[in-house]
């Protein structure tokens, strides 16, 4: 394989076709790690959580085919240490993995280590050799995790994998009644009770944005849902509002966000933001408007949304990273993801 460093994102080698169809064969196919989500994602450097990042790409052909993309940046994690980490990381890209086909996955983690020992000085501005590869949010199933270890113990190196987030996820049997009769049977009354009760109360509606002219002003009416939780305000500083547009929007162009809203006499009382995606929904962020609280809306519109997967087919409802109740009480089912350690 050929490995070649890429320092500004790529538009053309890879080209984003090139690099989403290579996605698509990977053992991670994930939204977070398709062109359109991590060029956004490097605009606002994770709205602003690494300002200081500098992208350390590696894309490897063989025989002039695509073979492997390492979307790395550098920068010094959250320890000090001058790190290698992955594109996405940490804060707002729940699923995070190289990119290369099950078939070429060894030989590329064995030449891409060669290849980044070989080039010790990726910081130019921080003019600092990287000491670590840190690697957050790989899902914990990924074949990437014991590729990596034992590369690294080939050379040495020390390897650590810890888990850090559950990942709780439904699976869907594609009728919705078939769904309620699989979860706890008091769980199932109470989704069926407040649906059903928002129903007769009158002037409930709940939609999925289509219209790409509103798309600006839905976004800024979901942020507004989320800024109603203390923790999420703080969240949502003037670069991470700008980072969720352009992830929404990049979504939306390439046909996967699902931008859900239940509005009650006109006006907003509940909001996901999903990404409906290789036949799943993935749950992205909720926001509530206190004053309907009565009306269980975020309750009610998750029902819904839940009613829609089954209805039009898809195979799961993941919840993503987050250990929430609510999760476990709609029939989420655990999983996780890892944090992977390399340091030489």
């Amino acid at each position: 394989m050929d490995f070649t460093l890429l320092r500004t994102f790529p538009d053309l080698d890879p080209a984003p076709a090139e690099w989403n169809a290579l996605l698509a064969e990977s053992a991670s196919h994930v939204p977070f790690l398709r062109h359109e989500y991590l060029r956004a994602w490097w605009q606002t450097r994770g709205g602003g959580e690494w300002p200081g990042a500098e992208l350390a790409l590696v894309a490897a052909r063989q025989d002039g085919r695509l073979t492997g993309i390492a979307p790395l940046f550098f920068a010094n994690n959250r320890e000090g240490l001058p790190s290698l980490m992955l594109l996405g990381s940490i804060e707002i890209s729940d699923y995070l993995d190289l990119i290369v086909r099950p078939a070429d996955l060894t030989e590329f983690v064995h030449g891409l280590l060669d290849f980044l020992a070989a080039a010790p000085d990726l910081g130019l501005s921080l003019s600092k050799p990287w000491r670590a590869l840190d690697w957050h949010n790989l899902p914990e199933a990924s074949p990437t995790l014991p590729a990596l270890k034992a590369e690294a113990e080939k050379r040495g190196w020390t390897f650590s994998q810890e888990q850090t987030y559950h990942a709780p996820s439904i699976p869907l049997p594609g009728d919705f009644e078939t769904y309620l009769s699989g979860i706890d049977k008091k769980q199932r009354h109470e989704i069926r009770r407040k649906m059903r009760r928002a129903d007769e109360s009158g002037g409930v509606r709940w939609y999925i944005v289509n219209d790409d002219a509103a798309l600006d002003a839905e976004v800024d009416a979901f942020l507004s849902l989320m800024a109603g939780e203390p923790d999420k305000a703080k969240f949502l500083t003037e670069a991470m509002r700008a980072q969720m547009h352009l992830a929404c929007r990049a979504a939306f162009e390439n046909g996967w966000l699902q931008l859900a809203f239940l509005e009650v006499d006109g006006q907003k009382a509940a909001g996901y933001l999903n990404f409906d995606y290789q036949d799943r929904i993935w749950v992205y962020n909720s926001g509530i408007d206190r004053r309907f609280l009565e009306l269980s809306p975020g309750w009610v519109l998750l029902g819904h949304l839940l009613q829609w997967a089954n209805e039009n087919k898809r195979r799961e409802f993941d919840f993503m990273r987050g250990e929430e109740d609510y999760k476990y009480k709609f029939g989420g089912v655990d999983r996780f993801v890892a944090r992977a350690r390399v340091e030489r």
